[in-house]
């Protein structure tokens, strides 16, 4: 019947804006992952041309980790306060003000400061973003959706790398080509961003603005509209009012909160963020020229966004967990080899790479596809700004600490050590996952809530705990 075919016609329309949404928001994570790869093409040539130390160079790296600690730590507040869209405008300008800037630097030190700026772009992208997206996602797409954050990141990762290729390491002053080229897709952002709606859920739980988040809450899923406003407005225990830091940290959120810290904190002592910004130096030390050092990366790039996209295809079929355990045996298989090629130095300029490629797949595939969809599900509406800002800021936190002294460390100790710590860590991560980690698949926000035991008891009276097992 023509009238079946138009409703069928509308709602394909309206799944289609929730993925523009999505993608649109998820463009915080491109610039995210370009400008965390890109300062990888340029870091050496940096070094001399200032003559900086190796400890000044690596903090010179790490100035952008800093300044993402901050990003994340406070980037739940405006989006708590002010909304997931205003935020997410002024990000995209932070990016863009960051970009000029370090193109530019006439000193280390206003570079340092410019990549300070990118820094809290990223830290609050990390926090907004993957938030966002989760809270206009419907349950059943919600991890793959949220995941498009992470698979832009890699892509701006490959695109860092392949631009930093094509610009080359030859030509003088290369390095502000390549931190300068971040100008185009910031400016995207900021325009695109201006065009996306407020999360329903920030509209209901902070501004009690529930018509408006009818009208978005149609769109995304018109069956369940009634269903979805009650269940936002049940998990609701300040009608209106904004939740306050102290309430999040009160101990009713306790299990949420552990979660969060140990998927961050299990994240970067694998070594991820030190072998994305050192990829070439690390590619060098195998034997490799620096040319064919710098086109490895692009290797790197390719690798990490293909096992991304089968990461975001599986998320929601199989399951959080699933991918963490993939992810736990491969990195635990791939850090031990090359913690061992670098003790004995075995095969050593054809293994490491290859190894290098195993381990950043097993990223991909787990830990890149599923940290920021389960951090965004598993905090309640009223404090999930600021679950999300402490997963991250652990994340980065981390991050800055092992990125920023990888340099001096591989100098005094050589890579074995380093990769064998790397190697440890990542069997306890899947002890974490065997042991604490819960599976957040096909079921809604609110019913995550109750299933971690952190609802209130109107939302528990409209979605009974047996109703939540029988989902998943």
């Amino acid at each position: 019947m023509p009238g079946d075919e138009i409703i069928t016609l509308f709602r394909k329309m309206q799944k289609h804006k929730i993925f523009l949404w999505a993608i649109t928001s998820a463009l915080g994570g491109f610039l995210f992952g370009f400008d965390t790869a890109v300062i990888s093409g340029g870091e050496q040539q940096i070094q001399n041309y200032w003559d900086l130390s190796n400890i000044l160079l690596g903090q010179t790296v790490a100035m952008a980790l800093y300044g993402t600690i901050i990003g994340a730590i406070f980037g739940g507040y405006p989006a708590q306060w002010y909304g997931r869209k205003l935020s997410l405008i002024w990000i995209a300008a932070f990016f863009l003000i960051s970009a000029i800037g370090s193109a530019l630097a006439p000193s280390v030190y206003w570079l340092m400061f410019f990549r300070l700026i990118g820094g809290l772009s990223i830290g609050a992208s990390s926090v907004v973003a993957p938030m966002y997206i989760s809270e206009i996602a419907p349950a059943e797409k919600r991890g793959r959706l949220t995941a498009l954050f992470q698979f832009n990141v890699v892509l701006g990762i490959l695109i860092a790398y392949f631009s930093n290729y094509l610009i080359g390491a030859d030509v003088e002053g290369s390095w502000r080509w390549m931190l300068g080229v971040e100008v185009i897709p910031a400016t995207l952002f900021l325009v695109l961003v201006f065009f996306i709606p407020e999360s329903p859920r920030w509209l209901i739980v902070a501004k009690n603005r529930v018509q408006e988040a009818r009208e978005i809450l149609r769109i995304i899923d018109p069956a369940k509209v009634d269903d979805s406003v009650q269940a936002i407005q049940a998990s609701d225990t300040h009608k209106g009012k904004t939740a306050t830091v102290f309430e999040f940290f009160s101990g009713k959120f306790t299990f949420p909160i552990i979660l969060a810290f140990l998927f961050a904190f299990f994240n970067q002592v694998s070594g991820i963020n030190a072998i994305i910004y050192f990829a070439p130096r690390i590619f060098e030390m195998t034997g490799m020229g620096a040319d064919a050092a710098l086109l490895s990366t692009v290797g790197v790039g390719v690798v990490n966004l293909v096992f991304t996209m089968i990461g975001l295809l599986m998320i929601d079929r199989f399951g959080r967990r699933f991918l963490m355990y993939i992810c736990s045996f491969g990195y635990i298989l791939s850090l031990s080899i090359i913690a061992y090629a670098f003790f004995t130095e075995t095969f050593f300029g054809m293994l490491v790479p290859g190894l290098i490629f195993l381990f950043i797949a097993s990223h991909a595939i787990g830990q890149g596809a599923v940290i920021w969809v389960f951090i965004s599900e598993i905090f309640p509406n009223v404090v999930r700004s600021f679950g999300n800002s402490l997963g991250s800021s652990t994340h980065w936190i981390f991050a800055a600490l092992i990125a920023g002294n990888f340099v001096y460390l591989e100098s005094l100790f050589g890579g074995g050590p380093i990769f064998t710590f790397f190697a440890i860590m990542m069997v306890l991560q899947l002890l974490f996952v065997w042991k604490v980690m819960p599976e957040s698949k096909n079921i809604t926000l609110e019913e995550m809530e109750v299933k971690l035991g952190i609802s209130t008891e109107d939302l528990k009276e409209i979605i009974p705990e047996e109703e939540v097992k029988k989902q998943i």
